[in-house]
């Protein structure tokens, strides 16, 4: 039995320059990494057992949202939310309202 040849692509853009050489991607990938070191600077308030049921979610000229895995969750990260407030505004972000949303599953 003859092996199939790999697939050749031609001319195939890495995602990193694709991700470059496009400015919605670019933003996109800003907004991203700004969402993510949003998550970094409050992840110390968060109590342990809490961190792997959030995500950092989207951010947007109201604030940032904080993703909650279920309505438990959420209900904490609400009482945590001037909390996680002041830790933004103390790691520089001046626009710094938190919204806490349950992910739907």
């Amino acid at each position: 039995m003859a092996a199939k040849p790999s697939p050749i692509t031609p001319n195939a853009t890495s995602i990193a320059a694709a991700l470059d050489g496009s400015e919605p991607l670019a933003r996109l990938r800003e907004a991203l990494r700004d969402s993510q070191a949003r998550f970094e600077a409050v992840r110390t308030i968060l109590p342990p057992a809490l961190v792997p049921h959030v995500q950092p979610g989207p951010v947007d000229a109201e604030g940032w949202s904080v993703l909650a895995a279920n309505a438990g969750v959420a209900a904490k990260l609400r009482h945590l939310r001037p909390l996680l407030e002041d830790a933004l505004r103390g790691a520089g972000w001046t626009a710094c309202s938190v919204r806490v949303k349950v992910i739907c599953r």
